[in-house]
């Protein structure tokens, strides 16, 4: 009876650590900050041309809707002064088509098109925030982690240019 209560209590104690485990680690695995080695614009630029030359040699098809500058419009709406926060919208319309021309995978939609942020910290560098699209995409279907994963990938040759 005891070697059976010392296992039950065994399994829940490492169940439990996993779970924590889990928990604290899921922000860093699912969000990435990268340090720039330019500035807020010239991050910015960059970063539409990486796109632009995965396009070149893949044969992909990547376009920036828009650069929405988030402290701007915080400002304007009565909000705080903030140091630069600019949002890169990327959308490549055949991965984005392949995931919403499936019923069950549109729930997708609230996370495209893929957002890359880039933003000016106290300490005056410039830093690049994105998602972990491969790891997310491998929380949904097999066809939206195949598409996020080729996403993932894409991404990261885009943003080769800043320190690892």
């Amino acid at each position: 009876m005891k070697t059976v209560l010392a296992f039950v209590i065994g399994i829940i104690a490492g169940a439990g650590f996993v779970g924590v485990t889990a928990w604290s680690m899921a922000p860093s695995l699912m969000l990435t900050e990268v340090e720039s080695p330019y500035g807020v614009e010239e991050t910015v630029a960059k970063i539409k041309e990486g796109a632009e030359k995965v396009n070149r040699e893949r044969g992909t098809r990547w376009v920036s809707p828009s650069v929405k500058p988030l402290h701007k419009s915080i400002k304007k709406h009565g909000g705080p002064d903030l140091l630069p926060v600019m949002l890169v919208e990327l959308c490549e319309p055949h991965h984005a088509g392949d995931i919403l021309s499936h019923d069950q995978d549109r729930i997708i939609s609230v996370m495209m098109p893929c957002t890359v942020s880039v933003y000016q910290k106290s300490d005056g560098k410039t830093y690049i925030g994105h998602m972990n699209a491969g790891l997310m995409g491998s929380m949904f279907s097999s066809n939206v982690a195949k598409v996020m994963s080729e996403v993932n990938a894409q991404q990261q040759e885009f943003l080769a240019f800043a320190k690892r």
